[in-house]
């Protein structure tokens, strides 16, 4: 079998040969079909949407044009502070840290000021280097306090995690996934039917049961040097941060 030759190309005369001429025998080709190299799909193309939407997610600056981003921004500030939404503006990292699709489950995006703790000025006798205003990083995190506020506006629900969306100078934006423990839908799911079973869950936010309080407390951390984190902080008398 040639590949690529003169028969059959309309114009050619009988004496020319292409320049992409290629000849392979049909043992040739048999050999390829078995190896799989014939028919096998790309590496690259054997991603689905998530991965895809997962990878640009992963440098927003370098895959959302500015001015796109900027609009959202601008448009997210003037919402309210606690905004239900239909849907997941990341499905990917909603989906990863629980998110389902089905009643009971709720989606909050919600905005936290950024940077240190604010403090006042203490008019007392002190060191002016000592007086601790500027410069100082919160035991808490950011997320952590976005998914307490969103707890304390929706009290009949529960946390059960949350992702970053995006930022500006000022604010932080988070998506807090949150779980109806009365209702039948989700007391019959096998993956989020624990949440209605006793009172064990109730406050997880504020308790740092979700994943964000896991990592505020360090229980992300195995082995050497993380001795002094389990069972918590304080029955170390926190000496493990």
């Amino acid at each position: 079998m040639v590949v690529g030759s003169h028969q059959g190309v309309p114009g050619s005369s009988p004496g020319a040969r292409t320049n992409n001429s290629l000849s392979l025998s049909w043992s040739n080709v048999g050999r390829l079909i078995k190896g799989g190299l014939v028919g096998r799909p790309q590496r690259g193309l054997t991603m689905g949407v998530q991965q895809h939407v997962r990878s640009l997610w992963k440098t927003p600056k370098a895959s959302l044009p500015p001015r796109y981003r900027r609009d959202r921004m601008a448009g997210w500030r003037r919402e309210p502070v606690f905004q239900r939404i239909e849907r997941p503006t990341r499905i990917d990292a909603a989906r990863r840290v629980g998110y389902k699709a089905k009643q009971g489950v709720v989606v909050v995006r919600t905005r936290v000021r950024r940077g240190g703790l604010r403090k006042s000025k203490v008019h007392m006798k002190r060191k002016p280097s000592k007086s601790g205003i500027k410069k100082i990083t919160m035991a808490k995190s950011i997320q952590r306090m976005a998914e307490e506020r969103v707890n304390r506006r929706y009290p009949n629900l529960e946390v059960l995690n949350s992702y970053w969306v995006g930022q500006d100078g000022k604010n932080k934006f988070y998506e807090v996934i949150m779980l109806d423990p009365a209702h039948p839908v989700i007391k019959s799911d096998k993956q989020l039917g624990w949440v209605s079973s006793g009172n064990s869950h109730r406050g997880r936010a504020f308790r740092g049961k979700t994943s964000a309080g896991k990592r505020g407390r360090g229980l992300l951390n195995k082995g050497k040097g993380a001795e002094k984190l389990r069972p918590s902080l304080k029955a170390n008398k926190n000496r493990g941060k």
